[in-house]
């Protein structure tokens, strides 16, 4: 064996192969850490498909998916009855103007009032009550659109201004 490529080296030969043992016992190593992390992997995988109390991840996902599917109809319902409450709304009253003051001259206390009353679209009554010795006097005008179709008194005409937000 004069011929061998391994009598041409400059160091000796041995080294190699103790190199190479070396780099099999950290492979070797290196795997059984592979193996004992797959096993830990694998006993996390088991529980966590086990799901609790012996469920299985399959139930669970469905019952998740039912929950949502009643939330959703819940929800639904829920704009529904927003729709309709808003509805309701503009047709309510949501705007009032009062104005107090005295009708006849030598009655204090300011015991007349008229109050206006509108919704969203500005329809709704003026009332006028007017307090006198004699008795209480009731009068209502109807509202379409922020108008009168009858003339308005001036304690009324301010009450209407101030339900409309121009006083």
């Amino acid at each position: 064996m004069k011929n061998s490529m391994l009598n041409n080296l400059i160091f000796d030969p041995a080294y190699i192969l103790i190199g190479m043992g070396v780099l099999t016992v950290m492979l070797f190593i290196a795997v059984i850490i592979c193996i004992v992390r797959t096993k830990k992997l694998y006993r996390k995988y088991d529980a966590f498909m086990r799901g609790r109390d012996a469920e299985s991840l399959e139930e669970r996902i469905l019952e998740q998916i039912d929950e949502i599917k009643s939330l959703k109809l819940e929800d639904r319902a829920n704009k529904d009855n927003m729709k309709g409450m808003n509805k309701r709304l503009q047709k309510s009253y949501q705007k009032m103007g009062l104005v107090k003051y005295d009708a006849f001259k030598g009655m204090g206390g300011q015991s007349s009032f008229a109050l206006t009353l509108l919704d969203q679209m500005d329809n709704g009554i003026v009332m006028n009550a007017i307090h006198s010795r004699e008795g209480c006097y009731l009068y209502i005008k109807e509202i379409k659109s922020g108008e009168s179709e009858i003339v308005l008194g001036k304690e009324e005409e301010a009450s209407l201004k101030k339900a409309l937000g121009r006083q």
